[in-house]
């Protein structure tokens, strides 16, 4: 499993465990685990945690506009925080 910084078609930016997964055409192929929104001054905070307890999600591929590798020191401040 891949951490990775994504970039949704709607400008949103998390940082995220991805994989995809196999599914029919329509379907969400991407699950998002432990994803956390990046915003501007580099904090972190739970993607959806403000109407969800859940920290694994499923996303359609066509949903994310690009995906890179996070800035080491993103990463590290990531993986502290989900440990």
């Amino acid at each position: 499993m891949e951490t990775k910084l994504i970039v949704l078609i709607n400008n949103l930016i998390l940082i995220t465990q991805i994989e995809e997964v196999g599914a029919d055409i329509g379907e969400p192929d991407c699950k998002l685990i432990k994803p956390f929104v990046l915003h501007k001054d580099e904090t972190l905070s739970p993607w959806l945690s403000d109407v969800t307890g859940e920290t694994t999600f499923m996303i359609s591929s066509e949903k994310i506009l690009t995906l890179t590798n996070p800035k080491p020191t993103l990463l590290e401040k990531y993986q502290n925080i989900i440990k």
